[in-house]
């Protein structure tokens, strides 16, 4: 019996010390594996410092302006929800003014700076030659518009015309604060006020942007003018 039992044990035993010696090996191909992990972690670690002290590095000049415009575009965009009723009813005085609702609405707020500034407030002459500018382009256009004097080129013949008055370019100049900005913060005013004669311009002569065959809107450059730039337009349908 007890030869028996050693003969039976010893395959048994031999087993063993096999998975005992494969169960080593993998141990040891992991302890390698994760060595290897270990090091390109550390590589990618090394590499990532790099990166990190780059990103760290103080924004340029150019990039706080930029950041600060956007900022302030932020904080001077103004949401809310007004009721059906009132949105219809400011929304059928714009149209009557031939306005958009939305200028529109800047006119009313920019009416109550008017009304309820202190008399010889800088802001409120600004707005008030603004308006002034503004109101004379739409007037013109309708007059232009009326006397069949449109073409793609509307917007830059109005503001031509326009400027050709010693006292359009006055009331633009105010507006812009032309006599004391330096020429980035004129830039800067020019910009808004541009935009807005080139929308309300092409409101007043019913038209729309004219769009290339891709359906991007064409636009043109000009030099030694009121505008540098402005929207071809055609008539709506």
């Amino acid at each position: 019996m007890p030869a028996e039992i050693e003969t039976a044990e010893k395959p048994a035993a031999r087993k063993a010390a096999r998975r005992a010696a494969k169960a080593a090996e993998k141990g040891t191909a992991k302890g390698a594996a994760k060595g290897a992990g270990k090091a390109k972690a550390g590589k990618a670690k090394a590499k990532a410092r790099p990166m990190a002290a780059e990103a760290d590095k103080a924004p340029s000049a150019a990039q706080k302006r930029a950041q600060k415009r956007k900022r302030l575009t932020e904080a001077n965009t103004v949401t809310f929800v007004m009721e059906t009723e009132v949105r219809r009813f400011v929304s059928g005085h714009a149209k009557a003014a031939g306005m958009d609702i939305a200028p529109f609405m800047q006119k009313l707020v920019e009416s109550y700076v008017l009304e309820n500034a202190p008399e010889g407030d800088a802001l409120a002459k600004r707005i008030a030659a603004k308006r002034a500018v503004l109101d004379r382009v739409v007037s013109l256009s309708r007059e232009m518009a009326q006397a069949g004097a449109f073409d793609e080129h509307f917007i830059l013949n109005v503001v031509r015309n326009a400027s050709a008055d010693a006292d359009f370019v006055a009331q633009y100049e105010a507006a812009v604060d032309a006599q004391t900005a330096d020429e980035r913060a004129l830039a800067r005013a020019q910009a808004p006020i541009n935009q807005q004669m080139g929308r309300l311009i092409k409101r007043a002569a019913a038209a729309r942007s004219k769009r290339d065959d891709q359906g991007k809107i064409l636009r043109a450059q000009v030099q030694g003018e009121m505008i540098s730039s402005y929207t071809l337009l055609e008539k709506a349908d």
